[in-house]
């Protein structure tokens, strides 16, 4: 079966720093690109982040690029999402997803809470 468990959300100051995780099972982790993708409050989803399954290749979006970086070890199975310099419009719940020409296994989100 597979899962994708996201972890590392909370609550932080603007300009702050977070570190997202997703633990990945039940599949060839190494095998897959991954991604990131954000629901804000009230609000559609949004892509954020995907790297590919060697971890060779990134691209991001033009609202987080220059301040979240994204990681993966494929040894661990795990799928990373280092966020700085924090802004309230960050605020969401973030998924992690499997990318299989969209998107065909999400895990269940971890939020993120961007405020003073």
């Amino acid at each position: 079966e597979v899962q994708l468990v996201e972890s590392g959300g909370g609550l932080v100051q603007p300009g702050g720093s977070l570190r997202l995780s997703c633990a990945a099972s039940g599949f060839t982790f190494s095998s897959y690109a991954m991604s990131w993708v954000r629901q804000a409050p009230g609000k559609g989803l949004e892509w954020v982040s995907n790297i590919n399954s060697g971890g060779g290749s990134t691209s991001y979006a033009d609202s987080v690029k220059g301040r979240f970086t994204i990681s993966r070890d494929n040894a661990k199975n795990t799928l990373y999402l280092q966020m700085k310099s924090l802004k309230p419009e960050d605020t969401a719940l973030y998924y992690c997803a499997r990318d299989q020409v969209g998107y065909d296994y999400w895990g269940q989100g971890t939020r993120v809470t961007v405020s003073s």
